[in-house]
């Protein structure tokens, strides 16, 4: 090449990099975000150490609130923002390698708002930076959220002068997120929905308010459930100084519809202050996850509704090769990972008791009672029809007439029955009648309704 082509290659090369160079200053706007924390530090904050930590999404929320509670031990505690740049890849030692050059600087903070209850939210750092002193000792952490969109997990990293330092004050984040948990005392389900508008994983349920009387089964059966959960927890010291497990398992099983889940909703009703995990159908893969949170917050209740989708013998799929669901040994090693003093109940349900793994169903202290929710009898079902007729005047005949043709139904029949003669009556534009009751229990047991009341859980 020659000389002249040469200068122009330079030429070219030295506009190239001074137009870099200029879109790369800063605009004038915001402050330079390295001699804040040069400051802050008494010294240069990208020669310190780095600790990080990664957090799981549904303990974001304690998170927040464990570090607004320790940097408010600092009068001088600052909450800062960090503007510019792609601020959502970089780690916080590139944020500050990058700030020397002016393409980060101070911002306004992230936020994201949290489900912290059933009808309450918070709106946490999402990204932010606290600088505050930690005793006498000046430290920096950086909040960061889940971000899927970017591709970022949740986690915190922490400068400070020595490496111990910024451990002990993960460790008490730690422990300020667990003493001061909004998931403590709570119904909650967990998600696998990382786009959801809280991003936590986490939906909270108020608790259900369902009485005794509300509760349709054979005579002595709530009680043997409700001893086991509720009156369990009732003496759990005496049971703790005499040496026994508090660490239990209950396995309500029966054909679909028959008042499992309803029974469960009464149990979850009658231990407020205990926490409750709820898991079904795809939310099932959480199983460990929610033992975890269960250890965490006792006493609490973990809930798996047709537990036999992830729990189902090993041997029914052998001669085809299936195998065992990788789930049923998430679930054994959740139950048998607890400690015997573990004030936690694992309440599974299930329509096909049979098909149950015998690991989970018959080695003792993983299921410690099983209890059958059968097909509700004559004296039930006419519980069932004046229970979901309450508001309705239905007379003694009609009742028993009704009941004595619904052998075989379940409680679920029963609700349709009361919810079709009121709509029979209103049609004919009366108050629902006996007649009305007659005639739905006529609809439902006639010929073209034996899918409906299959779908209702009949025999």
């Amino acid at each position: 090449m020659s000389d002249t082509g040469d200068q122009e290659l330079r030429t070219s090369l030295a506009r190239l990099v001074n137009q870099l160079l200029k879109e790369e200053q800063p605009t004038g706007r915001g402050t330079p975000l390295l001699p804040v924390l040069d400051a802050h530090f008494g010294t240069p904050a990208d020669e310190l150490p780095v600790v990080s930590e990664r957090i799981d999404v549904h303990r974001w929320a304690d998170v927040d609130i464990a570090l607004e509670t320790l940097a408010a031990r600092d009068p001088d505690a600052r909450l800062l923002g960090v503007g510019g740049g792609d601020r959502h890849h970089s780690s916080l030692s590139d944020l500050m390698a990058n700030a020397e050059w002016g393409r980060f600087r101070q911002g306004q903070v992230d936020r994201l708002s949290v489900a912290v209850g059933p009808d309450s939210e918070r709106a946490t750092v999402s990204f932010g930076l606290h600088l505050f002193a930690y005793g006498d000792e000046p430290v920096l952490v950086l909040q960061r959220g889940h971000n899927p969109q970017h591709g970022g997990e949740a986690r915190l990293e922490v400068i400070a002068s020595r490496p111990e330092l910024a451990a002990a004050v993960l460790s008490e984040v730690r422990e300020l997120s667990l003493a001061k948990s909004v998931l403590r005392g709570q119904v909650i389900s967990l998600s696998g929905n990382p786009y959801e508008h809280t991003a936590s994983g986490i939906t909270f349920t108020r608790r259900p308010d369902l009485p005794a009387e509300r509760v349709i089964l054979p005579e002595g059966t709530l009680d043997q459930v409700r001893s086991h959960v509720v009156g369990l927890a009732e003496h759990r010291d005496q049971l703790r100084a005499k040496g026994q497990h508090l660490k239990r398992g209950i396995l309500l099983y029966g054909p679909p519809g028959t008042g499992k889940t309803h029974t469960v909703r009464h149990v979850i009703g009658a231990v407020p202050g205990t926490t409750v995990i709820l898991l079904s159908g795809t939310n099932l893969v959480h199983v460990g996850s929610a033992a975890q949170i269960a250890r965490a917050h006792q006493p609490a209740i973990v809930v798996l509704e047709d537990c036999d989708l992830i729990a189902e013998d090993r041997d029914r799929h052998g001669q085809f090769g299936g195998g065992a669901s990788p789930l049923l040994f998430t679930l054994l090693d959740a139950m048998d990972g607890l400690d015997q003093d573990a004030d936690v109940v694992f309440l599974l349900t299930t329509n096909r008791a049979k098909a149950l793994e015998r690991a989970l169903a018959q080695r003792p202290g993983r299921v410690d009672l099983a209890v059958e929710i059968p097909l509700p009898d004559a004296v039930a079902r006419r519980a069932l029809i004046r229970l979901y007729g309450a508001e309705v005047d239905f007379g003694d005949d009609a009742i028993a007439a009704a009941a004595d043709a619904a052998e075989g139904t379940t409680a679920s029949y029963a609700k349709e029955l009361v919810r079709r003669a009121v709509l029979h009556a209103a049609m004919a534009g009366h108050e629902p009648a006996d007649d009305d009751l007659v005639a739905a229990s006529r609809e439902l047991q006639s010929d073209g309704a034996t899918l409906t009341r299959a779908l209702l859980g009949s025999e």
